[in-house]
């Protein structure tokens, strides 16, 4: 007979959108659901820090900073990987110039360019997933990032890349470096559920619901640094030429 009840329950789902480019929120109500049970994506990440099982693990309220009378606002949040993608960054200028522009100037000037460029390391958009939240979701995202190769960890805010060269600057020239860091992103969605009730004698039935709030991280590609130093940002450098 339970079985039967479960086969047979109304199930509403309410999807919670954010547009990640412009961080604008998007609200879907599918048919089962109503106006009632919308929530913005950080209502339902406080739901979630709030729930009695995060990642499988079960949780209690002191994890969250709770009393035993708060309860829990969910029955289980799940943060699932929905993409993972490598791309190129913004090109940046990564020296000072140098210039081989004097009036009587005939040969190429030598010149020894250190350039350095700095990617920054990003921790979810939102305040609940930023290292020191109450709530711990940091260590669930930061745990998913660093299932990836070449990612850096959570806890450092930017890694740098950086060189010394030797260059020849033509006469009638100005040169600097650029430099084109090696990003990656991850998308994922925190989902979150609230079980479906029976009804008693003093509460009325109700159906499951699902909530969904997106989630992103961007940081650098990091390459392996020499006999245990810290690793590098992986891109492209380019020596670049423009007239006096």
């Amino acid at each position: 007979m339970a079985k039967r009840r479960l086969r047979n329950r109304k199930v509403r789902y309410v999807a919670i959108g954010a547009a990640l480019a412009t961080g604008g929120a998007v609200i879907t109500l599918l048919p089962s659901a109503n106006a009632a049970d919308a929530k913005t994506p950080d209502q339902i990440m406080t739901m979630c820090e709030r729930s009695a099982v995060v990642n499988g693990e079960q949780r209690s309220v002191e994890d969250f900073g709770g009393a035993f009378a708060d309860g829990f606002q969910a029955d289980n949040c799940d943060y699932v990987e929905t993409n993972f993608e490598t791309f190129d960054g913004p090109t940046e200028k990564a020296s000072i110039d140098f210039p081989n522009c004097e009036p009587n100037a005939t040969d190429p000037a030598k010149v020894s360019i250190t350039w350095s460029s700095t990617a920054a390391q990003g921790q979810g958009k939102y305040v609940s997933t930023q290292q020191g939240a109450a709530g711990g979701l940091f260590g669930f995202l930061s745990g998913s990032w660093a299932k990836h190769k070449g990612t850096l960890d959570m806890t450092v805010k930017s890694a740098t890349a950086g060189d010394t060269e030797a260059r020849d600057v033509p006469v009638g020239k100005v040169l600097h470096m650029e430099f084109t860091p090696k990003l990656q992103r991850m998308t994922g969605e925190w989902r979150v559920r609230i079980d479906a009730r029976e009804q008693t004698t003093v509460l009325p039935a109700s159906p499951e619901q699902n909530f969904v709030a997106p989630d992103v991280v961007e940081g650098p590609v990091i390459l392996p640094g020499a006999a245990g130093a810290p690793g590098v940002v992986d891109g492209t450098s380019k020596a670049v030429l423009e007239d006096c």
